[in-house]
C-alpha cells in the first residue's frame, strides 16, 4: 500500500538552535534510525535490509564508502546507513497525476528536501521542448528518444555522460564502454568535485592513488592523524576502526577548523560503554587550523622531524627505507628546511606549541596513518597537500607496513569503484589498448570533460546532449545558479534516477526521466536474480545483492537501460560487444572486466568463493611503486595562503548531519544543534560582534570573486558557533551559489568549496516557502 507525499515545503520559522554535541552516536543514533526505519518501510522490510547490509551475502550501503571487516558484526550498519536505505525503500511513490499537477515551474522554488519527499519514481517521463511539465512514456520511446538524440549530433563529444557513486561496478564499466564506443571520453563524475585531488597528490608519489592501509591497520598503528573530515556525520562506521585504534594503544590528533563531536568522544552503540557509559575518548589533540593551512601544518611537522634527525643522525628518518625504495629525497630536504616559520604561523592560525606537540607525536610513533576527506582535497592547494602528506609519511617508512599509510575516505559509497571501472575524462593507454582488444573497436584519446568542464561547455552552447546516472549535478556543482542557467541550453538532458532532485526540475529543453532499482531491491533479468559489486574506501570488492520486492514492476536497473541503450546507438557498428548477454547475465560483464582490469582476475570465479576481495596495491601489499621512476617520489611542492581581506570572511561548505550529499533526509544537524532547518551560517561569536550582528539575526551572505559581480543568499540565520576566528560555514548544497566556478585546484580542477571569500551583512527578512533568495 503506498503512503502519500509530504505536500508543505518547509521553512526555518520553527528553526532552533543549541550548543554543539560533545559526543557521537550513543543511543540516540540507533533510536532514531529504527524509529525512521520502522515508521516509514515497516517491520519486515525493516528487519530484512537490517540484517543484510554490509554483509557479504547481503548488499552494499548507498551511504558511504568505509570499508567492512573482515569479520561482520550482526548489525554492520551506522544511523544515516539506514537513513539512506529508509530514504530508497519507502512505499511512498510518485503517481502519474503528479506530473500533471506539478508543472516544473511550480517546483522551482521546491528545497531538495521536499523533492526527494515526493517519493520514488516508478515511471518514465518525458518533458518535450516547450512543455512546461513531464508526462509518461514508455522504456521503448524513452530510450528511442534518447538514441534517436545521440544519433543526431554532429560529433560524439556533443554528449555528455555524468555519473556518480551510487552505480555499481558492473553498470559503470558498461556506462565508459558505451561512452568510448560511442566516441568520447566525456565521463565527469562526482570524484571531480571531492576527491580528485587525492589521486592528483598521490599517483605522482606512489603510483597508485587509492588508500594504502586495510581496515585492520587501525588497530595497529601507534598514530592517527584524522584531517579535514567529520566522520561521525559523513562516515559514520569509520568511528569504529578509530575506536580500535585507541584500544590499541594508538594516540590521534584532530585536525579540523570546526570541532566535530565525534572526534571528541564515541559512544558506540553496540557496547555496553557506548550506550550507558561515557564511550570512548578519540582526540588527544584537536589542531583547530585555518582553512588552507593544512599544507602549512604538513611541512612544518616535516622540517621538525628533519631537524631532529640532523640533530641525532639515524634516530628519526626510515634511512632504509629512503634509500632503498625513494628518489627526491634530498631536494625535498632542502625545501622543507629553508620553510620560513613566521609564514607557517601566519598561514595555520596556530601556536607553535601546537605544531611542536604534533610534530613530536609523529616522531615517536612507529606506525601512522594520515586520513582525510574533504576537508583536505576541496581546498586551492588541495592536490599539493596531500603530495606533502605523502612526503611527510615517506620520511618515516609509513607505506608498506602493518599499522601505516594513507587513509583517503571517499564519502560516496562507490565513487572508487567508479574510477577503477574506468569512469574518467582521461584514457590511459594499457586500459585503451585492452578495449580494443576485447571490443575490437579503438577508443578515443583526445582527453574528455570533468564536471566543472562540462558545465563550462554546457554554458558555450558545446554540449547538447547530458546523461546522468544518479547523481544531481546541477545542485552539486560549483556556482550552481550559473549551472541552472546553462542546463537549460542543453537539447537533451536524461536523468536515470530513482528520486526527484533539482537537476530533474531544472533541465534542457527537453528532459527524460528514467526510474531504477535500488541497491536493497532484487535484479532479476533473463538468467535469473544478478548480484554486482562495489569498491569500497580499502580497496576492497564487495557482492551485492538486494532481496526487497521492487516498489514498481516497471522499474529498470541501470544495466538495463545501458544495454538497451547500447543496442538501439551502437548494436551494428559495434558487433563485438554483446549488449543482450551483459543485460540477460552479469557474470558476462565481470569475465569481460577481468580480461581488461588487472586486479580482476578471475573475477566471477572469486566472488562466489569468498564473497569480497581486496584488489593489488603494490604500494602497500610489496613496497613496489608504478610510479616513472620505480621508487616512491619525494616532491618538492609549491605553497599559496589564502588572503581574505579585511572584513571578509573564509567559508567552508559541509554537510548536516541527516544528509548524505545532496539528500537530505530530515533538517536537523544535532551534533552541531540544528533542528528544524538549514538555512544558517555558522560564524565565530567575535566575528559576529565585529560586525554588529547577534545570535539568530537574519543576515545576507555575499561571496566576491575578481571581475565578477558578487552571488548572494538572502534571508539567513546567524548562528554563534565555536569555528576559527575569521571562518565561517554553511550548508551544502544551498551554499554553493556562492562558490565561484573558477575558484578550482589547478592541479585537478575540483571547485575550492572549502576557500569561498564572503562578507556578512545584517539581511533582509526570513524569505517565505523555506528557499532564501539567491542572486
Amino acid at each position: 500500500m503506498h503512503r502519500k507525499a509530504r505536500t508543505e515545503d518547509f521553512s526555518d520559522k520553527d528553526l532552533e538552535v543549541s550548543r554543539p554535541a560533545k559526543f557521537a552516536v550513543g543511543i540516540e543514533a540507533p533510536e532514531k534510525s529504527l524509529v525512521a526505519a520502522l515508521g516509514n518501510i515497516g517491520v519486515e522490510r525493516t528487519t530484512e535490509v537490517s540484517l543484510t547490509i554490509n554483509h557479504k551475502r547481503g548488499f552494499d550501503c548507498p551511504s558511504c564508502a568505509w570499508a567492512n571487516p573482515d569479520h561482520s558484526k550482526a548489525l554492520e550498519f551506522c544511523e544515516n546507513g539506514i537513513k539512506n536505505i529508509v530514504w530508497d525503500a519507502t512505499p511512498v511513490v510518485i503517481q502519474d497525476s503528479f506530473w500533471a499537477e506539478h508543472s516544473l515551474t511550480s517546483m522551482l522554488d521546491k528545497s531538495e528536501y521536499w523533492l526527494g519527499q515526493q517519493g520514488r519514481l516508478t515511471t518514465p517521463v518525458y518533458k518535450a521542448a516547450g512543455s512546461d511539465h513531464y508526462a509518461p512514456i514508455s522504456w521503448d520511446d524513452a530510450l528511442d528518444t534518447l538514441a534517436d538524440a545521440l544519433r543526431g549530433l554532429d560529433s560524439p563529444d556533443e554528449a555528455v555522460f555524468y555519473t556518480s557513486g551510487r552505480i555499481m561496478n558492473e553498470p559503470a564499466y558498461l556506462l565508459q564502454l558505451f561512452a568510448r564506443a560511442f566516441g568520447t571520453n566525456n565521463l565527469p563524475d562526482c570524484s571531480n568535485l571531492c576527491h580528485e585531488a587525492t589521486g592528483a597528490g598521490m599517483v605522482p608519489a606512489i603510483g597508485v592513488g587509492k588508500s594504502s592501509v586495510h581496515y585492520d591497520d587501525f588497530g595497529m598503528c601507534d598514530l592517527v592523524i584524522v584531517m579535514g573530515q567529520n566522520p561521525g556525520t559523513n562516515h559514520p562506521r569509520m568511528l569504529n576502526a578509530l575506536e580500535d585504534a585507541k584500544h590499541g594503544g594508538a594516540q590521534m590528533v584532530a585536525v579540523n577548523a570546526l570541532p566535530e563531536a565525534s572526534l571528541l568522544r564515541y559512544k558506540n552503540p553496540q557496547q555496553i560503554s557506548g550506550l550507558l557509559g561515557e564511550g570512548t575518548t578519540l582526540a588527544d589533540q584537536f589542531v583547530q587550523i585555518r582553512s588552507g593551512g593544512d599544507q602549512f601544518l604538513i611541512r612544518a611537522v616535516a622540517k621538525a622531524v628533519l631537524q631532529a634527525e640532523a640533530a641525532a643522525p639515524g634516530t628519526v628518518l626510515d634511512h632504509d627505507f629512503i634509500d632503498r625504495y625513494c628518489s627526491g629525497f634530498e631536494a625535498y630536504r632542502d625545501a622543507i628546511l629553508a620553510i620560513d616559520d613566521r609564514e607557517i604561523l601566519q598561514a595555520t592560525g596556530l601556536h607553535q606549541s601546537q605544531i611542536d606537540e604534533l610534530a613530536q607525536r609523529y616522531i615517536d610513533s612507529n606506525a601512522t596513518i594520515i586520513t582525510w576527506a574533504l576537508g583536505i582535497t576541496q581546498q586551492k592547494q588541495g592536490a599539493a597537500t596531500i603530495a606533502d602528506i605523502m612526503n611527510l609519511l615517506l620520511l618515516k617508512g609509513n607505506i608498506g607496513k602493518p599499522g601505516a599509510g594513507a587513509s583517503p575516505v571517499r564519502g560516496h559509497s562507490n565513487v572508487q569503484g567508479d574510477r577503477t571501472m574506468g569512469v574518467w575524462d582521461k584514457l590511459p593507454a594499457a586500459f585503451a589498448a585492452a578495449l580494443n582488444k576485447e571490443f575490437g573497436f579503438t577508443p578515443p584519446t583526445q582527453n574528455g570533460l570533468d564536471s566543472v568542464a562540462a558545465m563550462n561547455a554546457i554554458d558555450a552552447g558545446k554540449v547538447k546532449v547530458f546523461v546522468s546516472f544518479a547523481g544531481n549535478l546541477v545542485a552539486a556543482m560549483s556556482d550552481s545558479a550559473r549551472a541552472e542557467d546553462g542546463i537549460r541550453q542543453a537539447d537533451l538532458t536524461v536523468q536515470v534516477a530513482t528520486k526527484l532532485n533539482r537537476s530533474h526540475v531544472v533541465t534542457g529543453k527537453a528532459s527524460l526521466l528514467l526510474p531504477v532499482l535500488v541497491r536493497a531491491e532484487r535484479d532479476v533479468q533473463a538468467d535469473g536474480p544478478q548480484i554486482v559489486t562495489a569498491e569500497d574506501t580499502v580497496c576492497r570488492i564487495n557482492m551485492s545483492h538486494g532481496e526487497l520486492r521492487p516498489i514498481s514492476d516497471d522499474l529498470r536497473s541501470d544495466v538495463w537501460v545501458l544495454c538497451e541503450l547500447g543496442k538501439r546507438v551502437l548494436g551494428s557498428s559495434r558487433p563485438r560487444i554483446d549488449w543482450q548477454s551483459f543485460q540477460d547475465n552479469y557474470d558476462t560483464i565481470r569475465d569481460a572486466i577481468s580480461r581488461t582490469i588487472p586486479g580482476f582476475e578471475d573475477f566471477n570465479e572469486r566472488l562466489r568463493k569468498q564473497k569480497s576481495f581486496i584488489l593489488p596495491h603494490p604500494p602497500r601489499d610489496s613496497r613496489t611503486f608504478p610510479t616513472k621512476s620505480g621508487k616512491a617520489q619525494f616532491t618538492v611542492q609549491t605553497t599559496e595562503a589564502i588572503d581574505v581581506p579585511h572584513g571578509r570572511l573564509l567559508l567552508q561548505t559541509m554537510r548536516a548531519h541527516d544528509q548524505h550529499n545532496t539528500t537530505i533526509y530530515s533538517l536537523n544537524d544535532r551534533y552541531r544543534g540544528i533542528k528544524d532547518g538549514r538555512f544558517v551560517v555558522f560564524v565565530h561569536p567575535d566575528d559576529l560582534a565585529e560586525r554588529g550582528l547577534t545570535e539568530g539575526q537574519t543576515v545576507d551572505v555575499f561571496s566576491e570573486w575578481p571581475g565578477e559581480p558578487d552571488r548572494v543568499l538572502r534571508g539567513y540565520r546567524a548562528v554563534s558557533y565555536p569555528t576559527v576566528p575569521g571562518h565561517a560555514a554553511m550548508y551544502f548544497p544551498e551554499a554553493n551559489v556562492l562558490v565561484p566556478r573558477a575558484a578550482v585546484d589547478p592541479a585537478c580542477n575540483t571547485p575550492t568549496s572549502k576557500q569561498v571569500i564572503i562578507r556578512i551583512e545584517a539581511g533582509t527578512d526570513p524569505v517565505p516557502g523555506g528557499r532564501p533568495v539567491a542572486h
